[in-house]
């Protein structure tokens, strides 16, 4: 599903993407090319979206509060949680910061790693003009060290399919530290990808979310439903063995 699709009205409806809902979080599966959060394009965002949803649903007056707890680039599809309350914010941003929340990604490479699994430890620097992260060191003020753990899970002829546990949550980090092993992935122009996904997507997903419920404390985990297509339903097969 591309970004003008979805401004063409052909998404599935919010309500058909929530995964979870109460008074103080909304879970939700992000599509390519939604934005996360509001930026210079001016484009819609998916808090505009869901706060228009929370005023039509529940008939309420005046502006609707939404917090964004987290980020996932455009291009890629996944599980996002927003916080209804302030309070709720303030809690989830705690256990982002204590990591008590959990991202796990699937990503299909044009290439497979040289080990099956492993962790992954380097240095990021955001070049804001350009709009992409470069490989670093400590000795760089700028730098802010990238930490992420991988395994190997499924291989085609063509592609592979890798779950990344994200430990450290930096600008376009799993894009740029896969390539840097030269594990670039499917349709990612902007990290050397040869060509592009038809719908201008890459094949990234915020696969599954875990979480502390941030008002009764349960323990919860959120999963992706993944593209109906090639090469993600071939390759995901393994996930349900």
């Amino acid at each position: 599903m591309n970004a003008n699709n979805i401004k063409m009205g052909k998404a599935p409806s919010i309500a058909d993407r929530i995964l979870f809902e109460d008074n103080h979080i909304i879970v939700f599966q992000k599509l390519p090319g939604e934005i996360s959060q509001g930026d210079k394009t001016g484009d819609l965002s998916l808090p505009d979206l869901l706060k228009t949803y929370i005023k039509n649903k529940y008939n309420k007056p005046g502006n609707v509060f939404l917090g964004v707890v987290h980020r996932i680039d455009r291009p890629v599809g996944g599980v996002m949680v927003f916080a209804r309350t302030s309070k709720a914010l303030g809690r989830l941003n705690e256990s982002v910061r204590n990591g008590d929340f959990r991202k796990t990604y699937l990503a299909v490479t044009y290439k497979a790693p040289e080990q099956t699994e492993g962790e992954i430890r380097q240095y990021l620097v955001k070049n804001q003009k350009l709009n992409k992260s470069f490989l670093s060191n400590e000795k760089d003020a700028q730098a802010k060290e990238a930490i992420l753990k991988y395994k190997l899970l499924a291989s085609s002829d063509r592609y592979h399919l890798i779950e990344v546990d994200l430990l450290t949550g930096r600008h376009h980090q799993i894009r740029v530290q896969l390539a840097s092993m030269g594990c670039i992935i499917k349709g990612d122009l902007k990290y050397n990808a040869p060509r592009s996904n038809p719908d201008g997507s890459i094949s990234l997903y915020a696969y599954k979310l875990d979480l502390v419920h941030p008002v009764s404390k349960e323990k919860m985990q959120f999963t992706a439903k993944l593209p109906k297509e090639e090469p993600w339903l071939s390759l995901s097969k393994s996930l349900n063995e």
